[in-house]
């Protein structure tokens, strides 16, 4: 008590100043029309830029999920795509009941949310790790797609973490195609530029221009067919000068890219053991 006393002692002077001041303001903002539709104006003002600092604060706190649902749509988007061109091919022609239960039993791609938590870049050996692992039921050789297009392949499983193999390593080797067209290569990287790739191997009878999309062509357990890669930039001469190489503009820029899916389907295992027992047979290397 006595401190508090002692306080009001101290400043006193302040204090009645800062009362008579609250009085004065009450007064002048109550009973004067124009004063006090000016201090309304202000006090709105302050309110409404309070709320819009406050909603922005919220947006950007949103924004990992709004994210992830537009990463997911696409996918799906993409996914769609392809079933709709493949039911049109489907009826601009005679189907056969074989064809439609061969088509019945393709496998069933899953996708398995990811969060990019690391890039690293060392020359021609880049890698992304993502936070999921071995206890989330990843395995090397899976695909992994963002909402811009394909990213790469899982190389490597911890029980929590996996390293993904991107499309910007000189390992990496994805099958494509070119949208529309039967013919189709081997995605991969020369080690420069990181939005860059090339697919060799394509017939020269092929009529491909620039600009035209490139995909995943499903000639594998890894990706399904139809997933985006990027878009042609350049027909050139292979090295042989007996086919065509596709200079690609790829449409994912992976140093920038933190939602991603895994492509799962559980048909992999049963495919995987069948090239093998073919290769032990066969005395393929």
């Amino acid at each position: 008590m006595f401190g508090f006393l002692e306080f009001l002692r101290k400043y006193y002077y302040l204090l009645v100043f800062l009362v008579l001041e609250a009085v004065s303001l009450l007064l002048l903002f109550r009973f004067n029309h124009y004063q006090g539709s000016v201090w309304l104006t202000a006090a709105n003002g302050a309110a409404v830029g309070i709320n819009r600092v406050y909603d922005d604060a919220l947006a950007y706190g949103n924004l990992k999920a709004v994210n992830q649902q537009l990463t997911a749509e696409n996918l799906r988007l993409q996914m769609e795509s392809e079933a709709l061109r493949k039911e049109l091919g489907q009826l601009q022609r005679d189907s056969l009941k074989v064809d439609s239960l061969t088509r019945a039993k393709m496998p069933d791609f899953q996708a398995l949310p990811a969060t990019v938590v690391s890039h690293t870049s060392t020359g021609d050996n880049n890698f992304l790790v993502i936070d999921q692992g071995e206890s989330d039921g990843l395995r090397p050789e899976m695909g992994v797609v963002g909402g811009n297009g394909v990213v790469g392949i899982v190389y490597m499983t911890g029980p929590n973490y996996s390293l993904v193999l991107p499309v910007n390593n000189r390992k990496s080797s994805i099958s494509c195609r070119v949208r529309g067209q039967r013919y189709f290569g081997y995605l991969q990287w020369d080690g420069h530029n990181t939005r860059r790739a090339y697919v060799d191997d394509i017939p020269r009878y092929a009529k491909i221009k620039a600009g035209e999309i490139v995909e995943t062509s499903g000639y594998s357990a890894v990706f399904p067919p139809g997933m985006f890669v990027g878009k042609v930039r350049k027909v050139l001469n292979s090295a042989d000068g007996q086919s065509y190489r596709l200079d690609i503009d790829l449409n994912i820029d992976l140093s920038t890219v933190r939602d991603v899916y895994i492509i799962t389907t559980p048909y992999k295992s049963e495919i995987d053991t069948l090239r093998k027992r073919a290769d032990e047979a066969f005395g393929t290397p």
